[in-house]
């Protein structure tokens, strides 16, 4: 079994502030009179009211449900995962961070594809992880995370966390359940596999039976940013099982997701036909930007998210493209560590499909 953060063995430290709803639920009674939290409940809002209405402005005066119970029961009842498995969080970022405090003290060693999504290594350095990356397998029609290597270097340097996109960020690649698996399995004993599936409503088994699995040393991160359109309110969910979770409840802000960010997610939960409709729209888009440049003989590669990733033949030619559309007004993504710079990022929204609205990119790939 990988290992948490040494200090995390003794008992404590515990939650001083669960929150009413816990509370509550500990009691099996409500509690109607709050006479000690110490928020503003008697705050008028009276402009608040008038810029937003009068129910945005009830979800704000006090400190969310600590457990989210709310959110956990609807993510439950839909994908299958037990209750007991799930721990929301605001965002699969924070998820990250909280990972890694959980599991890693300073000095620990990380391990990680060279040029994935940058935010876990920014969070690996500033915990005081010595983080070591691994390049890409790299071919025709193919930019994917090396399991292999990863597995590799997890031994060699006694990591005690091994961090995985799938779908990958920014390839777009998507490992199937067997390699995660096996990747699981080919981890030293005490190393932990932090699988980051911020993309995964976007993957065409996402329904499987292995997406509600909890995998033992597994850490599973995932988000309502993408699919659900809730990036500005932050919120993600984990899925591990309840010691991980209980570990990881001892690094937690207590009060990180709030009320109204849960109220809205509940809401966005509770029709879910809205989300698929985004999902399937999203995945026409993204196959129409993929012929459309692939039509201009762009190496689109293959993708299994909501943005498709366009490789060109050098990293100069890459930042010279992006440089020319960030000064027309165009952002689209350039990853910033070498090993990526060829490639160029580009989220599959009805804009990026306006006539024109890539033209740099197109001249490039005309003229090449």
């Amino acid at each position: 079994m990988p290992r948490f953060a040494d200090h995390l063995y003794a008992p404590g430290p515990d939650n001083p502030f669960p929150g009413i709803k816990v509370l509550e639920r500990r009691l099996g009674r409500e509690i109607p009179h709050r006479l000690g939290s110490n928020e503003g409940l008697d705050m008028p809002h009276a402009a608040l009211r008038q810029r937003f209405g009068d129910a945005m402005v009830e979800h704000i005066y006090c400190y969310g449900d600590a457990e989210a119970l709310g959110i956990r029961q609807r993510l439950a009842d839909q994908q299958g995962i037990p209750l007991e498995a799930l721990l929301v969080d605001a965002g699969a970022d924070s998820l990250l961070a909280l990972a890694l405090r959980a599991t890693a003290t300073p000095g620990v060693t990380a391990v990680a594809s060279a040029g994935t999504y940058p935010t876990f290594g920014y969070f690996a350095r500033a915990q005081g992880c010595r983080l070591v990356e691994i390049d890409y397998d790299e071919g025709p029609h193919r930019l994917a995370p090396d399991l292999d290597a990863l597995a590799a270097a997890a031994h060699a340097e006694n990591a005690r966390l091994v961090y995985l996109a799938n779908p990958d960020n920014p390839s777009g690649h998507l490992h199937d359940d067997d390699a995660i698996l096996g990747l699981r399995d080919a981890l030293p004993k005490d190393c932990w596999l932090l699988l980051d599936e911020a993309y995964h409503d976007f993957r065409p088994d996402a329904d499987s039976a292995f997406s509600a699995e909890v995998l033992p040393g597994v850490i599973r991160c995932r988000t309502l940013s993408k699919a659900h359109g809730l990036a500005g309110l932050r919120v993600g969910y984990a899925i591990a099982t309840p010691d991980t979770l209980a570990m990881l409840m001892k690094v937690r802000i207590h009060y990180a997701v709030s009320t109204l960010s849960q109220a809205a997610a509940e809401v966005v939960l509770d029709h879910p036909e809205e989300t698929h409709a985004h999902i399937d729209a999203v995945i026409r888009r993204r196959e129409r930007l993929t012929d459309h440049f692939r039509g201009l003989g762009a190496d689109v590669l293959p993708s299994a998210t909501n943005f498709i990733g366009v490789r060109l033949p050098t990293a100069e030619l890459a930042g010279r493209v992006h440089g020319e559309l960030l000064d027309a007004g165009r952002l689209i993504a350039r990853p910033a560590h070498p090993g990526l710079g060829h490639v160029l990022r580009i989220t599959a929204v009805e804009d990026a499909l306006v006539p024109g609205r890539l033209a740099a990119l197109e001249r490039v790939l005309e003229t090449s």
